[in-house]
């Protein structure tokens, strides 16, 4: 009697099994970074808008009214609103700003929050 070579029909199944089971996992691996670098490029881009509005507010100069201003802004393609809540401090020289900048369409997570504050210079 003759001893066979190869693989039976039961192994190759069990070994096709193992691959498609490590292959799910690397595919779930590259799509969970991708979505990280997704996410990582819009907040950086989200804290360039409200470090942009804060430079705004300094280099104007002019003491900002207490309340709340929006707009939006496009920054590296990515459609941003932002919105600046000004108020006061206990010390009366200076204005505590709060910027929040959001991805398009939402408005309850905000992509990056910045907190400064300004100091009234006279003139």
């Amino acid at each position: 009697m003759r001893r066979r070579t190869g693989f039976t029909l039961i192994e190759v199944l069990v070994a096709l099994a193992v691959i498609a089971i490590a292959m799910g996992a690397a595919m779930k691996a590259t799509l969970a970074s991708t979505n990280n670098a997704i996410e990582l490029k819009s907040r950086t881009a989200a804290g360039w808008v409200a470090q942009n509005r804060l430079n705004e507010l300094a280099a104007l100069g002019a003491w900002p009214d207490i309340g709340s201003t929006t707009g939006k802004e496009s920054q590296a393609g990515m459609e941003f609103t932002w919105r600046v809540e000004t108020g006061g401090s206990p010390n009366r020289s200076f204005r505590r700003i709060e910027i929040k900048v959001f991805s398009a369409g939402e408005d309850q997570h905000a992509a990056a929050t910045l907190v400064s504050y300004l100091a009234h210079v006279p003139h």
